[in-house]
């Protein structure tokens, strides 16, 4: 079978990228082909050849977000206690929240937040993505119910729906314009609600690295 077109002439995985920061600066429905396909460097039917239509191009787009972005939920999920889990999560979610060379806040909550249609397919997408990262760590809060590390009361779904409350609500604010500081304040207030069998949590100082970076100590009893 004869192969349609001529060989791509660009690094699709770097376009990618910039698709990623439009679609996170500007939300999908805020996202313009033109201003996708300017900053990508290519032209529409490149961009529908090695992608597909705006919409498929903004899965792929989350799904680059996820593995790239996001890396630190997934290694989050391997820390020993899950007080270590939901700490490690939230603080660096912070992180990656007011990372100065991204944009501020979080694709998987903005870039649904202006979406009108009438399906609301961006919107549900994005919520079943967040949702997922949600089961995920349900799962693991459920090992630690089952290994003794959390009380045997402890739900493990609510807890894991109220750190990402917080993480999405962070994530609002942010965008915002709300400070590395002012977030692991509220991660501060928000880990007093955990339980803990002796773990170490993250304590926040700005004296650290200049403000960038959460100071690990041991929290009093």
């Amino acid at each position: 079978m004869a192969v349609r077109g001529r060989p791509r002439g660009f690094d699709a995985e770097a376009a990618l990228d910039r698709a990623v920061e439009v679609f996170w600066r500007q939300g999908y429905e805020g996202a313009s082909l033109a201003d996708l396909t300017e900053a990508m460097g290519i032209n529409r039917p490149s961009m529908y050849a090695a992608f597909g239509n705006k919409e498929e191009l903004f899965h792929r787009a989350v799904a680059r977000y996820a593995e790239a972005d996001m890396a630190y939920a997934r290694e989050a999920l391997a820390e020993p206690t899950a007080y270590a889990v939901i700490a490690s999560f939230l603080r660096a979610n912070v992180e990656a929240l007011t990372r100065p060379d991204r944009p501020s806040g979080c694709l998987s909550v903005q870039g649904g937040l202006a979406e009108g249609g009438e399906s609301g397919r961006i919107a549900r997408f994005l919520a079943d993505s967040r949702l997922a990262g949600e089961h995920a760590l349900a799962q693991r809060l459920a090992r630690a119910v089952e290994e003794g590390d959390l009380p045997e009361d402890t739900d493990p779904h609510a807890l894991a729906r109220y750190v990402m409350v917080v993480s999405e609500g962070n994530a609002v604010h942010a965008a915002a314009g709300a400070t590395r500081a002012a977030l692991h304040a509220t991660v501060d207030i928000a880990l007093r609600a955990v339980p803990r069998h002796g773990a170490t949590g993250a304590a926040y100082s700005p004296e650290t690295d200049g403000g960038q970076t959460p100071v690990v100590s041991t929290p009093s009893a």
